[in-house]
C-alpha cells in the first residue's frame, strides 16, 4: 500500500508569552494570518485553522517534510514574537485518502469578519 506523507504542526501558547495590548495583539494576529496565506500561496500549506483549546491554539497541515515545516512555521511572526512554540508531527495516510480543494486563505482578521473593503 502507498502512503501520502504530510506534516502536522501545532501552535502551542507559551506560558511566558508576552503581554500585548489590544492594538499590538491585533497587528500580530494579522501578521500571523498573512504568513499563513503566504505559505498557502507558495504551495506549502494545505490547511490551517485555530483550535478551541487553552494551550493548543492552531493546527496546520503542510506538504513539506518535517524539517522544512519547522523552518517555515518558525518564521511566523507570532512564533518569532514569543507567543507560540511549534510542535511538528509527521503524518501518513493511505494514498489518496486526503485531498485539499483550492481555496484562498484570509490575510487579516478584517477579511474573516467580512469588513475588508468597506
Amino acid at each position: 500500500m502507498q502512503f501520502d506523507r504530510f506534516t502536522i504542526t501545532l501552535l502551542i501558547l507559551r506560558p511566558d508569552a508576552p503581554e500585548l495590548d489590544e492594538e499590538a495583539a491585533a497587528a500580530l494576529q494579522d501578521a500571523h494570518m498573512a504568513h499563513l496565506a503566504d505559505l498557502h500561496e507558495a504551495g506549502h500549506l494545505l490547511a490551517a485553522g485555530p483550535l478551541d483549546d487553552e494551550e493548543l491554539r492552531g493546527l496546520s497541515i503542510l506538504s513539506v517534510d518535517p524539517a522544512r515545516a519547522r523552518e517555515l512555521k518558525e518564521e511566523d511572526p507570532a512564533v518569532r514574537a514569543g507567543r507560540f512554540s511549534v510542535k511538528v508531527i509527521p503524518w501518513m495516510v493511505p494514498g489518496g485518502a486526503m485531498s485539499f480543494s483550492p481555496t484562498r486563505f484570509p490575510r487579516s482578521t478584517a477579511e474573516v469578519g467580512g469588513t475588508e473593503g468597506r
